[in-house]
């Protein structure tokens, strides 16, 4: 039987594959990702936001796929994998802005986001670790894109900066805020994919699975 591994610890994502009916393992990858993004500017130079979650995405999903053709991850021996990798940022005046490193971060950057529209970019990277012709269906295919949707923040006031960052929330999370959680209502709308911004992009993926003559239905989960 065919499975996703999603290459990622975010909860969010999970809970969004799950919601659509995969049923997906789950292996966090070892990926150092500053050391990722400073080793790309040495080989290619400067490269945009899109660019760099892509990167990422890619690094994450190779290194679980190592891991697994490896012999390193026995729980997933006996399953055909595909890898899923996935990595967001929220693009502000150019500028990446990821996970908050403390409360005072998060407030500072809600300060620049209200009243004002950002662009969430989330890379995809799949890797096909199936086994190939003539023992298996798998491609050996190793391919990504990025989605980027358009998200525009309400104009909070101060109060409400100040508690949504108590509370948390936007510390876990790329770009200090969620849709689909207590930041849903400090968002005012989005243009574009908003599975997206919460972590991955059902259209895409389901886009990325055609590329290796897998469809979606293939995947959800069996009773």
């Amino acid at each position: 039987m065919t499975r996703l591994l999603l290459a990622s610890a975010s909860p969010a994502r999970l809970a969004t594959l799950r919601a659509a009916g995969f049923d997906p393992l789950v292996q966090v990858s070892d990926v150092d990702e500053p050391a990722v993004l400073a080793a790309a500017r040495e080989r290619l130079g400067e490269f945009d936001v899109a660019d760099a979650v892509l990167l990422l995405a890619q690094a994450k999903a190779l290194d679980v796929a190592s891991a697994l053709e490896d012999g390193r991850l026995d729980d997933v021996a006996d399953d055909d994998v595909l890898v899923l990798g996935c990595d967001s940022l929220l693009e502000l005046d150019g500028q990446p802005l990821g996970k908050p490193a403390d409360a005072a971060q998060a407030t500072e950057r809600w300060h620049l986001m209200r009243g004002r529209t950002g662009v969430l970019h989330t890379g995809h990277w799949l890797v096909d670790t199936r086994p190939t012709a003539p023992d298996g269906p798998g491609t050996g295919a190793t391919l990504g894109a990025t989605a980027s949707t358009t998200v525009h923040f309400a104009d909070l006031s101060d109060e409400e900066v100040d508690a949504y960052v108590a509370s948390g929330e936007p510390l876990a999370v790329a770009g200090a805020f969620t849709l689909d959680g207590l930041g849903g209502p400090f968002v005012e709308g989005v243009e574009g994919d908003p599975h997206s911004v919460v972590g991955v992009s059902l259209p895409l993926l389901r886009a990325l699975l055609a590329e290796v003559e897998v469809t979606v239905p293939q995947l959800w989960r069996r009773a």
